[in-house]
């Protein structure tokens, strides 16, 4: 029991977050730059790979996915860590994977942002190992 709470908490902190960051990405200004040129710049300079794509575009698309396979993330993990316990706690698979997926997001925030995603997504994997480990016995 504990363990599931611990697995679902994780999922939700991370379902959560994926949800924070799609509102940032389209109603939100942190996710912009804070030089008005910069963006203005930005919805004008194409990538090399289509001249359709502006760099605005790709940087909204790549927040927009990120933001999504968080939510997935959260929403299946929290799906079976409360309705199919079982299948989460006997698939080593889905163990390793949550794993690699949530130290993932730690080391790559943790390298390339600032701290506080970093440290959301260390609870996160804190949790979710604590409850995979408790799980597990």
């Amino acid at each position: 029991m504990i363990s599931q709470c611990l697995l679902s908490t994780s999922a939700a902190i991370v379902l959560l977050a994926g949800t924070l960051h799609l509102h940032g990405t389209f109603f939100g200004s942190d996710l912009r730059p804070s030089d008005p040129l910069l963006e203005a710049r930005m919805r004008q300079v194409a990538m090399n790979v289509s001249d359709k794509t502006t760099m605005w575009k790709a940087w909204i698309g790549f927040n927009a996915i990120l933001s999504l396979g968080l939510m997935l993330f959260g929403v299946v993990y929290g799906y079976l860590a409360i309705f199919r316990f079982p299948v989460l706690q006997q698939s080593g698979f889905l163990i390793s994977a949550g794993t690699i997926f949530l130290s993932s997001l730690v080391l790559l925030w943790k390298h390339y942002t600032f701290s506080l995603p970093s440290l959301v997504f260390t609870a996160a994997l804190a949790l979710f190992l604590a409850g995979a480990l408790m799980a597990s016995v």
